[in-house]
């Protein structure tokens, strides 16, 4: 009778743990990986990191302040390589790499075979969806080399995942969509509408046109542009009217208020583009597509990778320290506060993960440098020509020099072979004469940069960003200050410096808590870490290390 019971009583303990066995293998297979239902990435085109701590005071608190306040924010993220230009910039984020690896050298390089310049995303076997014009559409990702991290969602999610790239630039709305999206979408300045090209569709999706036909764009111009503020109030900016800023659309002076905004914009919509209203129309669009694609909607991650370009192109026409650049900050923040409720509102606050980074910064105007006593001046004009001419002198070839570009000198090395010629020769003799020039602080040859007597990071940063079959021979780098020549108005980017290359980085939202670093990161680094995010693959070129602080580990 005791063992009957004895074994009743086992029999009974090992149906329980099967039973419980059962339970957990069961809740175990039913748990999901936890992902944010989107991704977003704000790319903000040449914002410098101190944007965020010069006009602080008066950013509202929904936009910028909410990233600080709510999300992770990252104060010493430098960009690892020359030179520091749009098309890469946005390139290396989204690649997690550099120019030598994922190939896109520039917005622009010279084609070593034929002499000529190639564009980062042309690409004559397409044409454009939504515009009649072939330069303007005929566009595709070929270009570039590795995978995004966009490309590794969807290989992840087996191309389940809604991938969209936005942005006035066609590159900038490319580049980081990746190698096969849902669609990527730029402005059309012939039209004033959002295109895209035959890589990715035959049609613009119904939403698009319906949100072409209306026509925001006009309506954001319809009153001009004054200051959101009273004018005196912008006491972080140089006064309005100063002799290196650029004039917009028929303005007479580069002064508040621009009020023949509309009339300019419908005679050249692409005065659209150096204004504070080409953000507001980029955001608008944003907004658009996250209904027409249902971005968020269900749980399969999506990603919508946004750039804000018109920073760029104000910063060039007038510089970092005006009254211009500041309240394009401004109105952007205001922007931003809004996009950010949207997402709230239709995705869920806590259903999205977002950061926000630049391409690159600016560097400060040349004439407020020579107002202020700062060390400063122009490079390049005429460099070319001029090199040619003591090339010509010296080995009795003409035109020994087929380019300068992005602060690189290309060797004409077709000619150089055709007339016998020593490559090394000649690439000495360039560099003995460039260190001639005052405003040059080092010339290297590219093949040579590792021996050469020239600091870190610069030297780090030049062998990332030299591309054996795209970059030139012989990198040069100016003294701090010292601006490309076409920059006489305004300003311009491309270097080494801090203020070229130390960007913000923030991100919100899903699974992120507030805090704040200090420590040394580089753009390279958001890549892997969005990965970690989201248990993916990093990008095939990836040489970036995910931020541990923000992953909370």
């Amino acid at each position: 009778m005791y063992h009957l019971k004895v074994n009743d009583m086992l029999k009974r303990v090992g149906i329980a743990a099967a039973i419980a066995f059962l339970g957990i293998f069961q809740s175990s297979a039913q748990t999901k990986l936890e992902r944010p239902k989107l991704v977003v990435g704000l790319v903000i085109d040449q914002m410098r990191w101190d944007y965020l701590y010069r006009y602080h005071d008066k950013f509202g608190e929904d936009g910028f302040k909410r990233m600080l306040k709510q999300g992770y924010s990252f104060n010493n993220v430098l960009i690892p390589y020359l030179p520091t230009v749009t098309a890469i910039g946005h390139t290396s984020i989204y690649t997690g790499s550099v120019p030598s690896i994922h190939g896109i050298a520039g917005n622009d390089w010279t084609d070593k075979e034929t002499g000529k310049s190639v564009y980062c995303t042309t690409d004559a076997d397409y044409k454009g969806v939504g515009t009649t014009s072939d330069k303007i559409g005929a566009h595709s990702p070929r270009n570039l080399w590795s995978t995004t991290i966009t490309d590794q969602l969807g290989i992840a999610t087996n191309f389940q995942s809604k991938v969209v790239g936005v942005s006035l630039k066609d590159r900038a709305s490319i580049l980081p969509a990746g190698h096969n999206p849902t669609g990527a979408f730029w402005f059309d300045e012939t039209t004033g509408n959002f295109i895209t090209s035959t890589y990715y569709m035959q049609d613009l999706p119904s939403w698009v046109k319906d949100f072409n036909s209306k026509n925001y764009a006009s309506e954001l111009v319809s009153k001009g542009w004054n200051t959101l503020l009273p004018i005196n109030q912008y006491s972080e900016s140089t006064r309005d009217d100063v002799p290196w800023e650029s004039l917009l659309g028929s303005a007479t002076k580069p002064v508040f208020p621009y009020n023949n905004l509309a009339t300019d914009y419908e005679k050249k919509k692409g005065v659209l583009r150096t204004t504070p209203f080409g953000n507001t129309y980029t955001l608008k669009f944003a907004e658009a597509t996250v209904d027409g694609y249902q971005l968020g909607a269900d749980d399969i991650t999506d990603f919508l990778a946004i750039n804000i370009a018109s920073t760029d192109y104000v910063g060039h026409a007038f510089g970092p320290n005006s009254i211009e650049v500041e309240d394009t900050y401004l109105r952007l923040d205001k922007d931003l506060g809004n996009f950010f409720k949207m997402l709230d509102k239709k995705v869920g606050k806590d259903n999205y993960l977002v950061f926000l980074s630049a391409d690159h910064g600016g560097a400060h105007s040349v004439g407020f440098l020579e107002e202020n006593k700062m060390p400063t001046g122009f490079f390049g004009e005429g460099l070319e020509k001029s090199l040619n001419a003591d090339l010509e002198k010296k080995f009795g070839v003409a035109n020994l020099v087929l380019a300068v570009d992005n602060y690189q000198v290309y060797t004409n090395d077709k000619l150089i072979s055709e007339k016998n010629l020593d490559s090394e020769d000649i690439k000495k003799y360039i560099i003995s004469s460039l260190k001639k020039l005052p405003e040059i602080l080092y010339a290297v040859d590219m093949t040579e940069i590792g021996e050469s007597p020239i600091p870190e990071p610069i030297k780090t940063r030049t062998i990332n960003g030299y591309n054996w079959k795209r970059s030139g021979d012989i990198q040069m780098v100016t003294k701090d200050g010292y601006l490309a020549y076409y920059a006489k108005k305004g300003t311009t980017h491309s270097v080494w410096n801090s203020y070229d290359a130390h960007i913000p980085l923030m991100f919100m939202g899903w699974k992120v808590k507030n805090g704040e670093s200090n420590r040394p990161y580089y753009m390279t680094d958001i890549a892997p870490t969005l990965a970690q995010f989201l248990k993916i693959e990093n990008p095939s070129g990836n040489i970036g290390q995910p931020i541990v602080e923000v992953l909370g580990k």
